[in-house]
């Protein structure tokens, strides 16, 4: 089973690297295959690789819903 998230661009860090936060979590990744994405751009990850660019609206709704399925902590 493979995993890609939706994660936020926050900064470039040269042409093929750039780092991401998800839910908070901030982690450097390659951007070789979408080096149009920009700073602010939500773009997917797999394995340390940005795959694709993906809406702002729908990677939300994503995040939101691997939220939900988190444990409640009392």
């Amino acid at each position: 089973m493979c995993l890609a998230l939706p994660a936020r661009v926050v900064a470039r860090l040269d042409a093929d690297r750039a780092q991401i936060d998800l839910g908070g979590v901030r982690k450097v990744v390659s951007l070789a295959l979408v080096p149009e994405a920009q700073v602010g751009d939500y773009v997917v990850v797999h394995v340390g690789h940005a795959i694709g660019l993906i809406d702002a609206g729908e990677a939300e709704r994503t995040l939101a819903l691997f939220a939900e399925m988190e444990p409640r902590r009392a």
